[in-house]
């Protein structure tokens, strides 16, 4: 067992911001359609843009995603490696 628990503080940091399921949401939105704006994550959620907004800023802050700008829309693309290989790795189960 690993005795140096600081080694984990990045990690624990990245699953922390992940640790939502908007975010996830997101996330796995943003990697099947390859880029997507806010407009687009509202409608399929069905939350407020308030709220997605908010999600997106966190995942901006810890450099999970980044913008990019066409005139007045911005398209949000994941760009970390390693939490891209964390919600590629998330099989979705149905509700039973």
């Amino acid at each position: 067992m690993e005795n140096n628990i600081n080694k984990f503080t990045n990690a624990a940091e990245l699953l922390k911001t992940l640790g939502h399921p908007v975010r996830l949401c997101i996330l796995k939105g943003i990697l099947a359609t390859g880029g997507c704006n806010v407009t687009h994550m509202t409608d399929c959620l069905n939350l407020p843009q308030s709220t997605i907004s908010q999600h997106i800023q966190k995942l901006k802050s810890a450099g999970i995603i980044e913008g990019e700008r066409k005139g007045l829309e911005i398209t949000y693309k994941l760009v970390h490696d390693k939490a891209r290989q964390i919600i590629e790795s998330i099989e979705l189960q149905e509700d039973k």
